[in-house]
C-alpha cells in the first residue's frame, strides 16, 4: 500500500521573495552588458543562489562594495538595508534596484515615525537576522532586539513595538505582555507578515494529522527554522531538510508510515518543493 501525501496549504515562496528573485532574473535577462549583484545572498536559499551564480549574478556586501563601477545594478534583497549601507552603495555609482518586500518597508516607516517622535524602539525577532538589522538602522540602531521579552528591563516612558516579519506571534504576545505591565504609552504593531502566519497555522495543521512531516528549506532561514520548530511540536517524526537528496530512506522503508506531510520555508522555490514531491513518488 502506497504512502498518502499531504502537502501543508501554504508553502514555499512569499511575495516578498518571489518578488526579489523574479526581479533579479528579469534583469539579468534585459542586461548582458552590465554586472549584476545582490547585496548579500538574496534568499537564504543555497540551491537558489546557486542557481543565480550560474546565470552570473553575484553576491557584494560591506566588504566588497569596492568592486563595484559605475553602470553595474545591485539589487536590494527582500530583507531591506539600512539607511546608512544604502549610502553605502549610492556612493559607489552603482545602479540600486530596491526589492525589499513591501511588508519590510512598512515596518521601517514606522520605526522611523516612531523613533522621531520620542519613542524608544522594541523589535521582536532575531538580532542577527539582516531584516532586523537593516530595521535597526531606521532608529540610528537604538533598538531594543528581544526574541521574548526577557532582555527587556528598564523602559523609557513612550515605547514602540514591531516585529520581524517572520517571528512567531506566541514571541511577539510575551513581548507585548511584559512591556504593558512596565509601560502606560505603548504603541504596538503586529508586523508578522500574511504568509507567515498562513504558513505557520497550515504547518501545523498539517504535522497534527501525518507520520511523519518534512520540512524543506535552507537551515540558515528563519521563517523555515519556525516551520520545523511549529512541526517538531505537533509531529515528533519531523525532518528539516534543504532538498530532496536529504530525504533518509527510513521514511520509505518503515510500514507504519502511512502519511507524510510536507511545508516549505518562504525562500523555498517551488522547483524544490516539486523535486522532493517527486522522490517520495517515486517509491511509491
Amino acid at each position: 500500500m502506497g504512502k498518502e501525501i499531504i502537502m501543508a496549504e501554504n508553502a514555499g515562496f512569499c511575495f516578498g521573495v518571489k518578488r526579489a528573485v523574479d526581479t533579479t532574473i528579469n534583469i539579468n535577462n534585459k542586461d548582458n552588458k552590465s554586472n549584476i549583484y545582490t547585496f548579500g545572498p538574496l534568499v537564504h536559499n543555497k540551491d537558489v543562489t546557486n542557481f543565480l551564480k550560474e546565470k552570473g549574478i553575484n553576491e557584494v556586501d560591506t566588504s566588497t562594495l569596492d568592486k563595484l563601477k559605475k553602470g553595474d545594478t545591485v539589487i536590494i534583497r527582500s530583507h531591506g538595508v539600512s539607511p546608512n549601507i544604502m549610502k553605502l552603495i549610492e556612493k559607489t555609482g552603482a545602479n540600486i534596484v530596491d526589492a525589499t518586500c513591501p511588508y519590510v518597508s512598512a515596518i521601517h516607516k514606522k520605526i522611523k515615525k516612531y523613533y522621531e517622535l520620542g519613542y524608544q524602539i522594541i523589535i521582536v525577532g532575531d538580532e542577527n537576522h539582516p531584516e532586523v538589522i537593516g530595521s535597526n538602522g531606521y532608529c540610528n540602531n537604538s533598538a531594543i532586539i528581544t526574541k521574548d521579552g526577557s532582555n527587556i528591563k528598564n523602559l523609557h516612558n513612550k515605547i514602540c513595538i514591531v516585529a520581524q516579519t517572520t517571528e512567531k506571534k506566541a514571541n511577539l504576545d510575551k513581548v507585548q505582555d511584559i512591556v504593558t505591565k512596565l509601560c502606560d504609552n505603548a504603541v504596538i504593531f503586529n508586523t508578522i507578515c500574511n504568509a507567515t502566519k498562513e504558513r505557520q497555522k497550515s504547518a501545523e495543521e498539517t504535522a497534527k494529522i501525518v507520520d511523519v512531516m518534512i520540512v524543506v528549506g535552507s537551515k540558515s532561514s528563519s521563517n523555515t527554522t519556525k516551520l520545523y520548530e511549529i512541526s517538531k511540536k505537533n509531529c515528533e517524526n519531523s525532518i528539516f531538510v534543504e532538498n530532496s537528496s536529504e530525504i533518509p530512506d527510513w521514511i520509505f522503508k518503515n510500514n507504519n508510515i502511512k502519511k507524510i506531510g510536507i511545508t516549505a520555508g518562504a525562500s523555498t522555490p517551488d522547483w524544490i518543493i516539486n523535486e522532493v514531491i517527486d522522490k517520495l513518488l517515486s517509491f511509491e
